[in-house]
């Protein structure tokens, strides 16, 4: 084997960041020694991993190519160095990729209540949605996703963590919000702002409405939560969103949710890995302080 995992190291974080500059940063390194890193592993493999614009570095089609096979060597490295410590010893950086709403109403509790309790185990966190959740686990980005709803993916693990529920959103001002419930009629007839294509929610979503409303009218589609609930309270639209992104708005008079008996939104959001990952410890010790969590969080409403 003519290159090492030092070289494999560096290739991964130049990928990563697309620039020597900040690939040093991270790595503690000089920006001369990452190019030469770089350039040693390109003679090596004797094809060109990188395309240059500028100070900007994107991968080429060799490079496409490396990128997983590489991030699985580090996963393999990672796990050997795991297995030459006490298993207790819970210390490293783990690379979480989390869907929107456990992102935002979920994780940061779990990552304070990890930082307190194991101060040496350093997260690294994304948020995308579920659909790039589980591209980035399968090109070995992550080491652990969070998801809204099923994956049918065979190479990754899914393990259930906590229950939740869409609803059906408007202004208090909307005309669906004085009726005691809205028919699928009215539904099929009302403007609608959702999330985008791929994302959880949207799945979920359409999966609830399959078969019982025929065609919805969608005006406009957004990655970010925060814009849709703006829409819904400033205008005539409606939307469908987790209870647990709107709970405050609801309890505050700024949204209402639309009684729908007819539509079944139950839903959950679950972890997974790749199946051939082994075991982790770090792993183990996120998703038991996340479950702990989730039945404090249980016990309390």
């Amino acid at each position: 084997m003519k290159y090492s995992l030092k070289q494999i190291t560096v290739f991964d974080a130049v990928a990563s960041l697309e620039s020597v500059s900040a690939a040093a940063r991270k790595l503690s390194m000089t920006q001369s020694a990452v190019s030469m890193s770089l350039a040693q592993l390109e003679n090596l493999l004797g094809r060109p991993l990188f395309i240059r614009q500028g100070n900007r570095l994107t991968l080429s089609h060799w490079g496409n190519w490396l990128r997983p096979k590489a991030r699985r060597l580090l996963q393999e490295a990672q796990h050997i160095e795991f297995g030459l410590h006490e298993q207790h010893l819970i210390s490293g950086q783990f690379r979480l990729c989390s869907s929107q709403t456990a992102a935002e109403h979920l994780i940061p509790e779990l990552i304070s209540k990890i930082d307190t309790d194991f101060p040496e185990l350093r997260i690294e966190l994304s948020v995308e949605n579920t659909e790039n959740v589980i591209e980035g686990l399968l090109n070995y980005e992550f080491d652990l996703g969070i998801i809204e709803g099923r994956n049918d993916d065979s190479r990754l693990h899914k393990e259930r963590w906590i229950d939740d529920h869409l609803v059906i959103i408007s202004s208090p001002n909307h005309p669906y919000a004085k009726y005691e419930s809205a028919s699928l009629s009215q539904l099929e007839q009302a403007k609608w702002v959702l999330r985008e294509q791929g994302a959880g929610t949207r799945r979920i979503f359409e999966g609830a409405i399959h078969g019982i409303i025929e065609k919805l009218n969608v005006w406009k589609e957004y990655e970010q939560v925060p814009v849709l609930k703006s829409l819904v309270k400033n205008g005539q639209y409606i939307s469908s969103l987790p209870y647990l992104d709107v709970e405050k708005e609801v309890a505050n008079g700024e949204l209402v949710i639309l009684p729908t008996p007819q539509i079944n939104m139950q839903r959950h959001l679950s972890f997974i890995w790749r199946a051939d990952s082994g075991e982790n410890p770090l792993r183990d010790c996120i998703i038991t302080e996340a479950k702990r969590l989730s039945r404090i969080r249980q016990m309390k409403s």
